[in-house]
């Protein structure tokens, strides 16, 4: 029934699960194909502008374009290229609209239906303001002579009259001369006229903008030194080869135009000039004002065709110059590309060159272990540090090869001595404790100390780590338990640590003896403290004359080292507590010394000792 119960919770938390791992995926992906996308679409903030961006009567695409890949050009040649573009361009773009301009005043002197009659009504009113100019001149003439007369006044009247006439006739010919020009075109040649004016301020704005020369290709290319700026101006170069064959299209595109514009243009002349000869091959019945407007008219054609053909060179020469300015990145692109190769190649040989000092290493210690000249747990650690030395060395220089020096050097080796300060806090204080351990009152191998509760004897002060024996207590057993304790230096520096090895290593012990109450209990017990006399009386003198020499140099008190017995009460008799002096190498000896004496005191003969219960014997 439990797992009845239990399997839809089962099912319910498989079937999450697989959900987080789908989203999870999906996310990833979508992730990984938008940066994908991105970096290969990183060049489309770059693009040559639209030819459909610009909304003007003439074509200045040319222009536009050049100057857009002038910002791209890098090298003192692509430099040089570039002006040589944006000189072709500008001029194209200047022969356009002298074209433009001619076009649009060929356009308004051949005019039809409500044009023409406007023309017309601009003409009479052109003579009725002469006539009335005339009269206005008339009657100024007119008056000079007869001043003071009324005569004089009534000509002055008709002299406003006529100035007045004059005033309306030349405001209505204005008006149709604004009329006229709208319906012949005329608001297309101003417009085209205001778009020029705008061309010329923008070209001085921008002719006031100097340009560096720039360097040499190979100086330019030069300054990729790391792989990762070799690779990122190796897809910069793509970029701009890729606008660079675009502006060149573009560009064949317009002289493509340009060519059908020339053979229309060729038709048009070629049926003018006809038609001239034709009218001058004629005997009578030829219109002398129509014959002279074909003769302007193709002479206008004329002037139209030189300006499409200086426009046609124009462009076919820009062409040329962005085919070698193509060239001239590819060039590049070819040397980056050989650069960042080559920076390949160096990555590979360093990795390489690692391997095989990893490999010597490991071999070396393979050796040593096999002729045993090394232990085995050093041997390790050596090859566990040497491993990690060489992966991290080569990861630096890797790194260093593929993305360079930091430019902010002193503050980025600040901020990293701090982060590893933090980091490796533990081995820096154990390194300085290892100073204070081995300082006048730190420890020694060979002594008996007591570090944070850990007890026993130092076998060796290393530069970061401490090893000892662990021992049990100092006044019961002191026996080593096997165990090898290794604690980091800084363990014993922040916390507390006891050397009972002092001055000649000197300690105390004790021995404890049971006696039954008898009559010789006082004679034993100064056998007792004779035979410990004899036996640490040169114990004594040393240790004595050793504290002595301590307490005169740190004028401490006075220290006796003579042994004592002291006796206490028991329930089964008299506990005698020896207590002496011995060194801490020697405690084991001198305690088995001391307890041989004490039996062989406690098991005299009969006739020495009265007849009574032997004692019972101990020590600590």
């Amino acid at each position: 029934m439990s797992d009845t119960r239990n399997s839809p919770a089962i099912n319910v938390s498989t079937r999450s699960g697989k959900r987080r791992l789908i989203l999870v995926a999906t996310s990833a992906m979508v992730l990984l194909v938008c940066l994908t996308a991105t970096f290969l679409t990183r060049g489309a903030m770059s693009n040559l502008p639209n030819r459909n961006q610009h909304s003007g009567l003439v074509d200045q695409q040319p222009w536009l374009t050049a100057s857009s890949l002038a910002n791209l050009a890098v090298s003192a040649e692509e430099k040089q290229c570039a002006r040589e573009a944006e000189r072709l361009a500008d001029h194209e773009v200047d022969q356009a609209f002298a074209m433009a301009l001619r076009q649009a005043a060929m356009e308004t002197t051949v005019l039809s239906g409500p044009a023409l009659d406007i023309q017309n009504k601009v003409k009479n009113l052109g003579l009725q303001v002469k006539e009335d100019q005339a009269n206005v001149d008339g009657l100024i003439r007119q008056i000079a002579p007869k001043q003071g007369t009324a005569a004089q006044d009534s000509l002055g009247d008709n002299l406003d009259e006529a100035k007045a006439q004059l005033q309306l006739d030349t405001d209505e010919m204005n008006d149709a001369s604004d009329d006229l020009a709208r319906a012949s075109g005329g608001d297309k040649l101003t417009r085209i006229q205001q778009e020029l004016a705008n061309r010329e301020a923008a070209m001085q704005k921008y002719d006031s903008q100097a340009n560096s020369a720039g360097e040499p290709a190979v100086t330019s290319v030069k300054h990729f030194g790391t792989l990762a700026a070799r690779i990122g101006g190796w897809f910069d170069q793509r970029s701009r080869m890729a606008s660079l064959q675009q502006a060149q299209s573009q560009t064949e595109e317009d002289i493509a135009a340009l060519t059908a514009q020339h053979a229309i243009l060729d038709a048009q002349s070629s049926a003018a000039t006809a038609k001239i000869r034709n009218q001058t091959g004629e005997v009578a019945g030829v219109d002398a004002k129509s014959k002279l407007a074909g003769m302007a008219h193709a002479h206008d054609l004329a002037q139209v065709h030189s300006i499409l053909e200086d426009r046609l060179d124009t462009e076919k020469q820009l062409s040329t110059v962005y085919a070698k300015w193509s060239a001239q990145v590819a060039l590049q692109h070819r040397t980056v590309r050989h650069l960042a190769l080559q920076s390949m190649a160096w990555i590979a040989a360093l990795i390489l060159v690692a391997v095989l000092v990893w490999w010597l290493v490991q071999a070396l210690l393979d050796r040593a272990e096999r002729n045993s000249t090394v232990d085995r747990r050093s041997l390790h650690t050596l090859r566990t540090v040497v491993s990690l030395a060489i992966q991290a060395i080569t990861l630096v220089l890797v790194l260093l090869m593929i993305f360079g020096a930091p430019s902010q050097m002193p503050t980025i080796l600040g901020l990293g001595a701090a982060g590893l300060t933090v980091v490796f806090q533990d081995f820096i204080l154990a390194f300085f404790g290892w100073f204070v351990l081995m300082g006048p009152n730190g420890i020694r191998v060979g002594d008996w100390v007591e570090i944070n509760g850990v007890g026993g004897e130092v076998v060796e002060v290393g530069l970061f780590r401490t090893s000892m024996l662990e021992t049990g207590n100092w006044t019961d057993k002191g026996h080593p338990t096997g165990r090898r304790v290794r604690f980091m230096n800084s363990f014993a520096v922040t916390g507390q640590y006891f050397n009972f090895s002092t001055v000649g290593q000197w300690m105390w012990d004790e021995i404890n003896v049971n006696l039954p109450a008898s009559e010789g209990t006082y004679q034993t017990v100064e056998d007792i403290h004779k035979a410990v006399l004899d036996l640490t009386q040169k114990d004594v003198k040393l240790a004595e004359a050793e504290w002595k020499g301590a307490d005169r140099q740190h004028a401490l008190g006075q220290f006796s080292a003579a042994p004592s017995v002291n006796m206490r009460p028991a329930a089964s008799g008299i506990d005698i507590l020896v207590r002496y002096v011995t060194r801490a190498g020697d405690r084991f000896e001198t305690r088995n010394k001391l307890n041989q004496a004490v039996i062989e005191l406690l098991h005299k003969p009969p006739d020495l000792a009265p007849q009574e219960q032997q004692p019972a014997v101990s020590s600590h």
